[in-house]
């Protein structure tokens, strides 16, 4: 009796601690009801766990966090109308110029806050192609090396780009590194130490508490971005981050896809704007906003035949900019949307949107890895694929890994950043994604989306009937809990 009564107690414990969790996710942090239906689940089937689940993985960032980001922040604005000489910084969006997607580039600059201006712009494949510029561009630097990365790797790339940051610092120029704490836990404080000895400085976004690995109450909450600023005037973003695997040297996940961009131009402003704003964060850096002006944002010489905006998104904001601006791009669509990502686990707007697009005579197509780097996400990612095989849409799985996150549209329009289709990116991480209007640059990245399909399998809906019933059991369970993955 007395074992019993103790268990009674447990279980009105667990009662009491679920419902206190209900009434903050439905009435304090207003979680959308898919969410909330996902988190249920896990507190019933696992109680006491799932709550210790939830304070580490489900609690969304804290008002003082949120209030610091956007404080530390450096308005779009101060820095458009603290550059003198050049005209076409106004506070236009830049419309004028791409009169055919006036309304998408409208969007993207109410949100965004950057008009859409011209470009050099280079895009890369494969790591290895991306790192041999990057190594030309980082030791040509004169004044400035700003670098934030998911994955900051002590391994062969890792040393490489480590070792021309020393030596630059040692130069006598500013170098700024930001690494986050998760997607580089694996990368000792000891290496980043010895740029911070030649005079570089590092940050660690979002660090465990007491600098203790396995507690760490934002875990869910990572910087996914990928970004390199060379004095203000060449920048890099994409989704390859530094590390060997992502240079194609790890056989199982062979061959690897990826996809990175170079910018030369204006469009390293904004790319410039999302790293200091992250750094004044992570370093609670109160360094007067008109000194990174001077510092930071040179007045950039017109150049190249790229139109091109930048958009974030992140945890700190409400508005999930990046996945509205992709769905204005499929909704708008006239002749193709073809789409190239790693993780497919979308909410059910993103999915209507495809859904729309491909019942209005659009070319809807999405390529996925054959190979996984994550079964949890994979699982899922194959019941969404399947269900979009069933409405027409085009599924390809790549032969090897996937790690892009591209869109391609009509024939003018590519999105390449470091976003992926799924919930954690579109509302979890923060991101960033470089949208390009451009007819060259499009039909290239065609050419390349196509060789890609030469190398993958298309798959019907009999290609996923064929799935073998342990599969289909872990996609039908991991799908409940997709918007957490």
């Amino acid at each position: 009796m007395h074992w019993a009564l103790w268990v009674m107690v447990a279980l009105g414990i667990l009662g009491v601690l679920n419902l206190f969790l209900l009434i903050v996710m439905v009435f304090l942090e207003k979680k959308k009801p898919q969410t909330i239906i996902a988190w249920l689940t896990i507190l019933t089937f696992f109680p006491g766990i799932g709550f210790i689940f939830y304070v580490l993985l489900g609690s969304g960032l804290s008002y003082r966090t949120k209030k610091m980001l956007h404080k530390v922040a450096i308005s779009e604005k101060d820095v458009l109308k603290n550059i003198r000489g050049l005209q076409t910084f106004s506070e236009v969006s830049g419309t004028k110029n791409f009169s055919k997607d006036a309304g998408l580039v409208q969007l993207c600059f109410d949100m965004g806050g950057y008009p859409c201006l011209w470009n050099d712009v280079k895009y890369f494949k494969h790591g290895l192609e991306k790192i041999a510029i990057l190594k030309q561009d980082l030791l040509a630097a004169k004044e400035s090396i700003n670098v934030e990365y998911y994955i900051f790797a002590n391994d062969r790339v890792g040393k490489e780009i480590m070792d021309i940051l020393i030596k630059k610092a040692k130069e006598g120029v500013k170098v700024k590194l930001i690494y986050d704490s998760v997607g580089s836990k694996k990368t000792r404080k000891r290496f980043f130490k010895k740029l911070e000895k030649a005079g570089g400085e590092v940050a660690e976004f979002f660090p465990p508490f007491m600098h203790i690995r396995m507690i760490n109450l934002k875990i869910n909450y990572r910087n996914h971005r990928k970004i390199v600023v060379i004095d203000g005037k060449i920048a890099y973003t994409g989704g390859i981050n530094i590390r060997d695997d992502h240079m194609g040297m790890n056989k199982k996940l062979s061959p690897w896809r990826d996809a990175s961009v170079r910018i030369e131009g204006s469009g390293a402003f904004p790319l410039q704007n999302i790293f200091l704003d992250d750094w004044r964060y992570a370093r609670k850096d109160d360094t007067p906003v008109e000194d990174y002006i001077d510092s930071y944002f040179p007045v950039p010489k017109p150049m190249g035949d790229v139109g091109l905006q930048v958009l974030t998104s992140g945890p700190d904001s409400k508005l999930q900019k990046i996945k509205e601006a992709y769905i204005k791009m499929i909704t708008t669509a006239k002749k193709r949307v073809w789409l190239q990502t790693p993780y497919f686990v979308p909410d059910d707007s993103f999915m209507s949107a495809l859904m729309i697009a491909q019942k209005s005579g659009v070319d809807v197509r999405i390529m996925l890895p054959r190979k996984p780097d994550k079964k949890t996400v994979f699982f899922p990612t194959l019941s969404y694929a399947r269900e979009m095989a069933q409405v027409g849409i085009k599924i390809y799985f790549y032969n090897g890994f996937l790690h892009a996150k591209t869109m391609l549209v009509d024939d003018n329009k590519l999105s390449i950043g470091s976003c992926n289709l799924d919930n954690r990116s579109f509302g979890l991480n923060f991101e960033c994604t470089a949208i390009m209007y451009s007819e060259k640059l499009n039909a290239d990245y065609a050419l390349d989306y196509e060789k890609d399909m030469a190398n993958s399998n298309l798959a019907d809906e009999s290609y996923f009937k064929k799935a073998p019933p342990l599969s289909k059991i872990a996609q039908s369970i991991f799908r409940l809990f997709a918007p957490l993955l």
